[in-house]
């Protein structure tokens, strides 16, 4: 009897070791919604410097087609951000508005539209704390209006 009551208080406290400490496991992942409205849902993102790799998901809840209103992630230093917008104008829709090989952005998702979805992993190893970094969709005419922060903590 006592050793039965021995290995379940061992079980309960194993269980109960996984629940007070939430901060072991890092999330390494956000959700950022879009819409017909050229918003982004999420203003600033965190991410702890404990990732290795951190993954948003963008959504596109409108119901424009991307040809329209098409959305896109794209994140590189605060200062870099209105130059990667004007050079991705440049590089046109087949190229999801994001110049081949610039090396200011430091991730980028493709261009959605409506009722669509996509994913873009950002390395955290290229960030550094304390630096200032935004993230904007590269569409024609949407960076001005469609972008956020990034923080690494």
């Amino acid at each position: 009897m006592i050793r039965t009551m021995h290995v379940a208080g061992l079980l309960v406290l194993g269980a109960l070791a996984g629940f007070t400490n939430p901060a072991a496991a890092a999330e390494c992942k956000a959700t950022v919604d879009s819409n017909d409205a050229m918003q982004f849902t999420v203003k600033s993102i965190t991410v702890p410097k404990s990732c290795k790799s951190f993954t948003v998901t963008l959504r596109h809840t409108g119901k424009l087609p991307a040809t329209a209103m098409g959305h896109n992630f794209v994140l590189g230093k605060t200062a870099d951000a209105n130059g990667i917008a004007s050079d991705g104008m440049k590089a046109g829709a087949a190229a999801n508005y994001v110049k081949a090989g610039d090396a200011r952005v430091i991730a980028a998702s493709k261009i959605i539209g409506g009722g669509q979805s996509t994913t873009v992993t950002i390395p955290v190893a290229k960030l550094k704390a304390g630096e200032s970094y935004t993230y904007i969709c590269s569409f024609p005419g949407h960076s001005s209006i469609m972008r956020g922060t990034l923080v690494v903590k």
